[in-house]
Parts: structure tokens; C-alpha cells; sequence
């Protein structure tokens, strides 16, 4: 009922919407514990729109108005749900529901304040700061409401600290004192409900057949009418919905972020999964009959949905018997509704909106995850103190849907090097008198390849070494799609011209001949013919990071071989890409003419050994003491499998590898073939001879 009120509407509207949440919901539920009912946010929201609405068109009456939102809201849910397409949820980042959430707490017990003191002539709907410092300065006109509120206040903080340090003190009792606790709202509310009675039970005006209520003592609830009074299709014309049209997306927003969230949260805290598409069929279908009874908006509450999880709930069925409850207080209690304290109701809506603030230590954890999100965090706070609940989930949404972009936009591979490692336990590690270690006998040795600008927070004292003269590896970090194919070809150019030089260096015989954009020498300066990079042999990229690839990713990739080709003329540049994911990725890429042996590319190719990932076939398991056979499995656990074997892909895509240490040894098998046929005569080539006489110096 108090929620009701956030909305601008009735009380029995609150009891209307719980009770449908309740009776619909567990039908379709994949949640034990989830409640569906009024919950202090949305409710704020549909209050909003019913304001916003009602400011333009007068005659527009606040159920007809919350109703319609429902309807229409539900029925996109639902469309949604049906449709499968459950999983837009993750759109929505932890950092923006909790911002929104803080943001929306404090918003909504700051307006609940001037109600908890009686102080009369403050917008509780304009901006938060405006409300703080219009409460502030009525503070003068503090009415015996105070009383009522603070109180009850009070003692709601009062017996939660109390049972929570019983809880401490007595853990064996953990459940009992939890479920008092649970019970302060009920108790707090009774309490006062016989407070109210005792000071207005006598004044006749508020008994008669039309109750002037301002002869209370203190501001009450008033008549709740019996059983459902406002049942009936929802009114729905072109008017109503065109005038609600522009706040649709901030109701879906809201109904899709507190359900879900909450569904998530008690699942892993009871150890289920929920069906993100199926909790959205089930809001979509409450929220669009409910109206018939009476409903407005409505979706997942933390607080009963706790209470829930906490009495042991087995399945969704329980809602029912809650739902008994609620219709038992439509028609059997709505009497004693009537001296409720509007200031008792203002302490328990803040008291429930308090657990929502964020606590300073979840904000912490989240700097030490990821400062940029809580700039993000308190943007979205500060936009709503000072603006409105809808701007805040907008804002939070957007600019973490920036950061996103951001990340992808302007994100950076890494250059791979080389390092030999040894695995081997610290008692296997030989101890020196100098106090260094050196690998034992039993230490097994692989080589390792690791980024070179040691962002991946390696040991700085390890030296990396070069994968072999003129052979670069690349790793893609974030995927690799239109958004950052060009810095990450940008970056791959770089390295590719940082580490090996033209394979001719004088390829211009006048100054004038050379492009605009190949810096050279600087004016008056020779060409370094005594630059000792290699030459550029091959690159080898690491696509353990890339799932999915499109046109423009690949497009990049054949410009940039195109330009290396140039760089490296008369030679070329092999193309080896190691761990693919995805067959679609090996598909583009062989479209592209990468992954085979392109012979105008590559004529000296004839006599190439390319290296390949083999794995034994299936063998039966062998029968327990025949000795032979486990004798087979050590020997082929030590070398090479004595059985059948094939390949891990397809041969006839060599330059496609199964890890970077094939796809290395792929490319020193080849540059070896190729300089060994140098060697014989078969080339003139003059760059292969000197790298061969280095290679024997």
C-alpha cells in the first residue's frame, strides 16, 4: 500500500498488484524464490509518468494511466520472452544496476522525508537536491507526524541491530532471530495502527459518512475500500498511449533490471539457473492481465523474495499461499487499514530503500576491479540527485555501453617473445650457494611465449627472447572485428617494420623516385647499408582471443599482407595463424587466400616439409594385466604413439596451426627448406646466401 502511494495511486492498488504478481507468476517461473509484486523503485517510476502525463492532460485519470503502462510494457516482456531473446539482459552491466539502484534509494528517501515529518508544501517528485534543501527549510513547520515517524523509524533500525547481534551471539538460533527481524515491518505497522486508533478513536468527523480526514491528529491512510473495486479491462484509446509512449522504454528498462537481477542473485545463492527468456514470459504475462484487476506495474522485490529464500521455499507454488494472504487482507482487514500513520508508512518505505544504497566497500571492490565504471557509478547517482530516476538508468546504460565501445575501439594486440620453461616442483628446483635456482634432473623444459611489453605482469628479470630472426608473433586481446581491425593492423605494420628491415634497402635510384610516405634516410644521409635486422620471413598470429570475424577484419588482413609483401619484394611474407576457434573463421580466412600455399606467392615451396599436430586414433582400453599393451601406453606417452595416428586439422591447410610452438616450428621448417634450396644453386638470391653465411658464422 505504501508503494501504491509512490505510484499516486490508491492504496488498495498495491494490494492489487501483489495479489496478481503472486497468484500469476509461479506458472512460469524458473525461480523458487522470486516475488512479483509492487516494489518502491518502479513504483516511483510509474509515479513519475502519472505526473508527467496528468501535466499535459488533466483529464487523464492516475489508474487508467498506470494500468494502460502495464498493459503495453507486458506485452513487449512478453513479446520478448516468447521470442527467446531473454539474453538482451546482459546488455545492462552490474555497474549500472547498482548505480541506478543507489541512485534511485536516495531519491525516493529524501522525498519520503517530508511526509516522515508532517512538513507540508514540498515537490517530493522534483529533483533530489531540490527536495533535500526544501526539507531543510521546512523544518519550522514539523507537525506531530514526527512523532509517528521517527519513532517508528527508529525502532525498525533499533530491532534489526538487535537481532543481528543476537544472530552473533546465539548462532544456533540464526533462523529464529532472522524471522523477527523479518517481522519488525508487521510489528512496527500494528504497533502504530493501535497508536493511531487510541489518539483519533474518538473525534466523530473522521467517522462519519464522509470522512474529513484533516481532523486526524496526525496525517492517516484513510478508507481502503473491499475486495477489488477496480476490476475491469483497462481503458486503452490513442490518447492514453501516445501520451505514455516516450516512458515505455524506461518502464521495460526497470521491470527487466530488478527482476532479472534478482532472479540471478538468490538462483546462485540457492544454486539454480534461471531462464532469463522464460522470468521475462512471466512478467510480461503478470504485468499484462494484472491490469484487469486492478494492477499497475510490477516486478521482482528484493525484500520478499529474501524472505522467501530464508523460510525455505521448495517451489514457485508457494506464491500462492501468499497471494491467500493478501486477498484475506482485501476483504477482512481493509478497516484497520484505515489508521495507518502516512508517517509510519514514509519510515518503512525509507527503511526498505536503505538496503539498496550501495555500500562503500562494494564501491571499493569495484575501483580495485575497474576505476573507469565508478566514474560511471557516481555519474549515474549524481545525474539522478540532481535530475531524475529516468535520466540516471540512461545515463548509466550509455556510458557503459561507451566504455564498451571504447575498449573495442582503441584496444592493443601484443608482441610475443620466447622464453624456455621448466615445470617442475620446488623440491625439484637445485639450490646454488649463491642463492639462485637452477632446474633439476626432473624439470621438464617447453618454450613459452609471452608478451614483450610485459603488461601481462610477467617477471621483469626474464629474459625473452626474439622466436626466431625476421618471424613475428602477434596475439589478438579483444576479438578482431571492424570495430579494432585498424589498430590492430596499424600495430601489427609497426612491429612488422620495427623488427626487420626492406629486404632491399636502395630501391630508389633518384631521391625524387621515393614515395612521400617512406621516410628513408634523412636529406643528405646514406642508406644504412650496414643495418643488421633480418628480413621480414613470416608472421604468426595467435587467434585464441578471436571467435568471430567479418568483411572488414579480413579485408584488413589482406591490405596489410599486400603492404608487407611490398616491404619484404622480391621476397614474401608467410601467413600462419594459431589456435582458431571457430570453422567459420578458418572459412573467411581461406577465402581471403590465407592457410594454403598460394604458388604465385610462394614458388620455392615444391619441396616444403610443413610441420602438423598429430594425435592418436581411438584405441580400445587395455585389459587390466596385459603388459604389452600398458608398455605401448608409457612408450607413447614418452615419444611418439606406436599405433595409428592423424592429424588434429586438415593438411591441406598448412599455415593453419593447432598453438603457436606448431605453428613456430611450421615457420623454421620452412625458412630452413628454403635456404637449404638456396644453398644448392637453385636461387641467385643474394639475401639468402648472406643469411646463410651468417647462420654459419
Amino acid at each position: 500500500m505504501a508503494y501504491a502511494l509512490l505510484a499516486k495511486l490508491p492504496a488498495e492498488y498495491g494490494l492489487y498488484t501483489s495479489f496478481v504478481g503472486f497468484i500469476l507468476y509461479w506458472a512460469f517461473a524458473t525461480s523458487k524464490d522470486i516475488t512479483i509484486g509492487t516494489v518502491a523503485v518502479m513504483s516511483t517510476i510509474v509515479g513519475n509518468i502519472v505526473i508527467k502525463v496528468q501535466k499535459h492532460h488533466p483529464k487523464m485519470q492516475a489508474p487508467d494511466i498506470a494500468r494502460a503502462l502495464s498493459v503495453i510494457a507486458g506485452a513487449i516482456l512478453l513479446f520478448i520472452g516468447l521470442t527467446r531473446l531473454g539474453r538482451i539482459v546482459e546488455l545492462i552491466p552490474l555497474v549500472a544496476i547498482t548505480s541506478f539502484m543507489t541512485g534511485a534509494a536516495i531519491s525516493i528517501g529524501a522525498g519520503q522525508v517530508p511526509a516522515l515529518m508532517g512538513i507540508t508544501g514540498v515537490n517530493n517528485r522534483g529533483p533530489t537536491y531540490l527536495v533535500i534543501i526544501d526539507t531543510l527549510k521546512g523544518l519550522p513547520r514539523t507537525k506531530l507526524d514526527a512523532a509517528m515517524g521517527l519513532t517508528a523509524l527508529f525502532m525498525l533500525y533499533a530491532i534489526r541491530i538487535f537481532c543481528s547481534f543476537m544472530t552473533k551471539k546465539q548462532p544456533s538460533k540464526k533462523k529464529m532471530w532472522f524471522f523477527i527481524s523479518t517481522l519488525r515491518m508487521a510489528f512496527v505497522i500494528l504497533l502504530y495502527i493501535l497508536i493511531s486508533w487510541l489518539a483519533n478513536k474518538d473525534i466523530k468527523a473522521l467517522h462519519a459518512a464522509k470522512p474529513n480526514m484533516n481532523k486526524a491528529k496526525f496525517k492517516i491512510l484513510g478508507k481502503v475500500p473491499r475486495g477489488f473495486q477496480h476490476a475491469g479491462a483497462p481503458k486503452m484509446d490513442k490518447e492514453i498511449l501516445s501520451a505514455i509512449a516516450p516512458d515505455l522504454p524506461v518502464t521495460i528498462i526497470v521491470l527487466i533490471l530488478e527482476h532479472i537481477a534478482i532472479s540471478k542473485s538468490f538462483g546462485r545463492i540457492n544454486n539454480y539457473v534461471i531462464n532469463p527468456s522464460q522470468e521475462l514470459v512471466a512478467v510480461g504475462f503478470t504485468n499484462l492481465i494484472g491490469p484487469f484487476l486492478g494492477a499497475y506495474p510490477a516486478t521482482g522485490s528484493f525484500s520478499r523474495t529474501a524472505i522467501k529464500s530464508k523460510a525455505g521455499v521448495r517451489t514457485p507454488l508457494a506464491g500462492i499461499f501468499t497471494a491467500i494472504i493478501v486477498l484475506l487482507a482485501l476483504y477482512a482487514l481493509t478497516a484497520v487499514f484505515f489508521y495507518i500513520p502516512m508517517a509510519t508508512l514514509a519510515a518503512i518505505i525509507i527503511h526498505a530503500v536503505g538496503d539498496l544504497i550501495t555500500p562503500p566497500n562494494v564501491v571499493y571492490q569495484f575501483w580495485e576491479t575497474s576505476p573507469l565504471e565508478v566514474v560511471i557509478f557516481f555519474a549515474g547517482v549524481l545525474v539522478t540527485v540532481f535530475t531524475t530516476i529516468e535520466n540516471g538508468i540512461y545515463v548509466t546504460i550509455a556510458t557503459s555501453f561507451a566504455l564498451l565501445l571504447w575498449r573495442q575501439l582503441f584496444t592493443h594486440g601484443a608482441l610475443l617473445g620466447k622464453v624456455s620453461v621448466y615445470h617442475a616442483t620446488p623440491d625439484t628446483i637445485a639450490h646454488k650457494d649463491d642463492g639462485a635456482y637452477a632446474p633439476g634432473a626432473e624439470a621438464t623444459a617447453r618454450e613459452a611465449f609471452i608478451p614483450i611489453s610485459r603488461k601481462d605482469g610477467s617477471n621483469p628479470q626474464i629474459g625473452i627472447e626474439s622466436p626466431y630472426p625476421g618471424v613475428l608473433i602477434y596475439r589478438f586481446t579483444e576479438g578482431f572485428t571492424y570495430l579494432n581491425q585498424q589498430g590492430y593492423m596499424d600495430e601489427l605494420v609497426h612491429f612488422a617494420q620495427t623488427i626487420a628491415r626492406p629486404t632491399v634497402l636502395d630501391r630508389y635510384a633518384r631521391l625524387g623516385d621515393r614515395p612521400w610516405n617512406d621516410p628513408g634516410p634523412r636529406r643528405g644521409k646514406q642508406i644504412n647499408a650496414d643495418d643488421n635486422r633480418p628480413i621480414l620471413r613470416a608472421i604468426i598470429l595467435d587467434f585464441s582471443a578471436v571467435n568471430n570475424v567479418d568483411v572488414t577484419s579480413i579485408q584488413g588482413l589482406v591490405d596489410v599482407r599486400a603492404q608487407l609483401d611490398r616491404y619484404a619484394a622480391p621476397e614474401n611474407v608467410e601467413w600462419h595463424f594459431a589456435s582458431i576457434n571457430s570453422r567459420w573463421t578458418k572459412r573467411a580466412l581461406t577465402t581471403a587466400g590465407f592457410g594454403y600455399i598460394d604458388r604465385e606467392r610462394f614458388a620455392s615451396r615444391a619441396h616444403w616439409n610443413p610441420v602438423y599436430s598429430y594425435a592418436p586414433l581411438d584405441t580400445p582400453a587395455p585389459k587390466l594385466g596385459d603388459a604389452e599393451a600398458q608398455d605401448e601406453i608409457h612408450s607413447s606417452q614418452k615419444g611418439f604413439p606406436t599405433g595409428k595416428v592423424t592429424t588434429v586439422h586438415g593438411q591441406n591447410r598448412p599455415y593453419f596451426h593447432l598453438d603457436l610452438q606448431e605453428a613456430l616450428d611450421s615457420v623454421i621448417a620452412g625458412v630452413n627448406t628454403k635456404l637449404a634450396h638456396v644453398s644448392t644453386g637453385s636461387s641467385q638470391d643474394h639475401v639468402g646466401q648472406a643469411e646463410i653465411q651468417t647462420k654459419q658464422e
